[in-house]
């Protein structure tokens, strides 16, 4: 993301998304929460790529079903289109036909069932809210957490309208992969490095340039 998108979107979120974030809890809770309205925020200035990785997959095996799970998640969205994806993702077409036939991608399901951008927007901003909402269910009533789970999904889509589309290359998603697979995996192992390593089969100096590479807290 280029600075001007990024101020973009962060004006975007002062000025429409706060407001609405606001005025929902204020309707389930008669209150706002500052720090949660700031939790969601946070979360929808830096997208996470939403991915499942089984417990106890080594590093080469979740990155394998990270390729194959973005792969084919980019492919719904450009509705099988490989030119549109090539430019999108920043790699060649071959590049592409290589990770199809490699991740063993079924091409023409895919193309019968497309993703749109604003349906992919709204899961989004609905896994961002409700990954918030979750933190605060000890310190909320039921009740009115439930209120407030109610009120989520046309949120979601409210929310989603506003913000711009943001693309990642092939190189950011896996860099971005890479950071969460790995931090989850030393936090799993509080920070222990070398247990760290053994868990998910790579080599120890291999983690620790990582961890320097993409500013992992150990």
């Amino acid at each position: 993301m280029t600075m001007k998108d990024k101020k973009g979107l962060e004006e975007t979120i002062k000025e429409k998304v706060s407001p609405l974030l606001e005025e929902t809890m204020e309707k389930s809770w008669g209150i706002t929460i500052p720090q949660l309205e700031s939790d969601i925020t946070d979360r929808l200035k830096n997208p996470r790529l939403e991915f499942y990785i089984p417990a106890a997959s080594t590093f080469q095996q979740a990155k394998r079903l990270f390729k194959a799970e973005f792969i084919k998640k980019e492919l719904r969205l450009h509705k099988g289109n490989i030119s549109q994806l090539a430019k999108t993702l920043e790699i060649d077409r071959r590049s592409i036909h290589r990770t199809i036939k490699d991740l063993d991608v079924d091409l023409g399901n895919i193309r019968n069932l497309p993703e749109t951008q604003e349906r992919y927007q709204e899961q989004l901003v609905n896994e961002a809210i409700r990954t918030s909402l979750d933190q605060y269910r000890d310190l909320i009533q039921p009740e009115k957490m439930e209120k407030m789970y109610i009120e989520v999904p046309a949120l979601s889509k409210n929310i989603a309208k506003h913000l711009p589309h943001q693309d990642l290359s092939w190189k950011e998603a896996e860099l971005e992969f890479e950071k969460q697979f790995l931090q989850h995996a030393l936090e799993e192992n509080q920070g222990d490095v070398s247990k760290t390593a053994q868990k998910i089969k790579i080599r120890v100096e291999t983690i620790y340039r990582k961890i320097k590479r993409l500013g992992l807290k150990e």
